[in-house]
This record gives structure tokens, sequence and C-alpha cells, in this order.
């Protein structure tokens, strides 16, 4: 009969080797990894080339523009009708194709990453509607010869407008020319209320109305601009057209300043007045 004593210690010795063998088997396992999770392959980006061609005849279209809203560039196929986009993300990407004479067409391709995509794009030249100017059946008109009197500037017409009212006294470069007006006291000498107020002390002659009082000189307008300091010393060959109004009640309202009342000597030269910006 057994003791139970060896009994329990037989029992111990077993339990010792298994939990022993537990251990070096743990230890040959690999650990396990712990933490981020796998990261996927990068995205790359692709290429997109090809032809574009007439559908109808299979010509090459030279001068046809690719574009994409995924894409910031156009792309304009050769003399050849050869294209190549050498940037495309990955994923749908549509393209629309415009050309001259041709419908525009749009097509839609999927890209794998890092994917090289070759392409045929055809454009319809049929589905256009015939113009003479692509069948060749336009005719030739011959050459008609327009003429047109120039436009006269807006000044000479309100200069003419105001000559016709009567109200003044005008005078045109070709009178000038004709007369052979050397200073503008020539120009005014023989003119209605028009007198020339010569003073001493060297001071030279002075226009001045025959109305007017004593000391009292006309305004002058030059290109509808009030220049009373170079008015009276312009060139004559500069002059183109004056006017001349004696008095207030002759001088129109645009160019009735406050001293009307001594009269007024428009005066319109070769540069015209300046136009006014927008």
């Amino acid at each position: 009969m057994r003791s139970p004593l060896l009994s329990l210690l037989r029992f111990g010795v077993c339990c010792a080797a298994l939990f022993w063998a537990d251990a070096e088997a743990a230890g040959q396992r690999a650990p396990e990894r712990r933490g981020a999770p796998a990261q996927s392959a990068p995205s790359l980006p692709g290429r997109f080339f090809g032809t574009v061609v007439d559908a109808s005849t299979k010509r090459p279209i030279a001068g046809a523009r690719i574009s994409s809203p995924s894409l910031s560039a156009i792309t304009v196929t050769d003399s050849v009708g050869r294209f190549d986009i050498p940037v495309v993300p990955p994923g749908l990407v549509r393209f629309y194709v415009v050309a001259a004479e041709f419908p525009r067409a749009n097509v839609t391709l999927a890209f794998a990453s890092g994917e090289e995509m070759e392409r045929v794009l055809e454009l319809d030249s049929t589905s256009v509607a015939p113009t003479p100017a692509r069948d060749g059946t336009a005719q030739a008109l011959p050459e008609v010869t327009v003429e047109a009197t120039p436009l006269a500037p807006v000044w000479l017409r309100d200069f003419e407008r105001r000559r016709e009212t009567g109200r003044g006294q005008y005078v045109t470069r070709d009178e000038i020319t004709r007369r052979n007006y050397n200073r503008l006291s020539d120009i005014v000498q023989t003119m209605r209320g028009v007198t020339m107020d010569c003073g001493g002390g060297g001071s030279g002659c002075q226009i001045r109305m025959v109305r007017a009082p004593m000391q009292c000189y006309p305004e002058y307008w030059i290109d509808g601009q009030l220049n009373n300091a170079w008015g009276p010393v312009i060139p004559v060959r500069d002059i183109e057209a004056m006017e001349v109004y004696t008095g207030p009640t002759d001088t129109p309202g645009e160019f009735a300043g406050r001293n009307a009342g001594c009269g007024t000597i428009v005066i319109w030269t070769s540069g015209g007045p300046r136009r006014r910006r927008p």
C-alpha cells in the first residue's frame, strides 16, 4: 500500500514539469506586435497619352484642347494629333476634348495608382451641320468700296451750331490763311464792337470790347478751358477757329464766366480739347 505522502510528492513533480513546459513553449512563440495598424502603399500619379482623331476619317486633329476639372493645365495636341498628360491623379477622371469645327466630347476613365493609359479619342465631324465655309460652296463677293465723310470733332460741331445763331462773330482757319493774319489783333481789327486798348508804359495793346468799361478786358477760353494768361498771346498759327462775343447777352451759357460783361473770346487750337477721362 502506497503512502499518501509519496503520492502527493509525485503529483507536485508532475505539475512543476507541466508548468516549465508551457513556459518554454511560450518563450519560443513570436511576440505579437501592438501599436499603429499597417500603412497602405502611397498613391502614385498616373499618365494619360494618345491621339485625337476624326471619327469619320481617322485623320489626326491638331490643336485639340484636352482639359479636366481634376487638372489645372490644358493640354493641346501637336501637328499629328498626339497629346501627353504626364500627371493624372488616381481614381475616376473626366476629360473634355474641344477642337475647332467639332462638337465637344468627353470621356471618363478610371486610373489606378501609377497607371499609364493610352487612348485614341475620337471627335465626330459628321454631327456638325454643314456650312458653306466647311463644304467649299461659299461664294466670293466682289469688293465694295465704302466712302464716308469723316465726322467732325465735337468742338467743331458745337462751333457751327453757335455760328448758325448769329449771336457772335466767327473766324475759321481758312479765313485766317486767306487773309494772312499774323497776330490776334489782326483777326479782330475788322470786327464790330471790338477795339484795341493801347495804354502807355510799354504794356502794349490789348483787345477790348467797345461797350466794356476802360481796363475791362475779355475773358479767353482755350479749347473749352478758361485761360486768360495764354489767350492774349496765343500764336495765330495754332488757331483753328475763333468766336468773339462782345457782351453778356451774346455770350453762350457754356462761356458765361464772371467777367462776361467785358466780352468773351473763344479759341479752338489745332490740338483740340483734351478728352475727359470717364
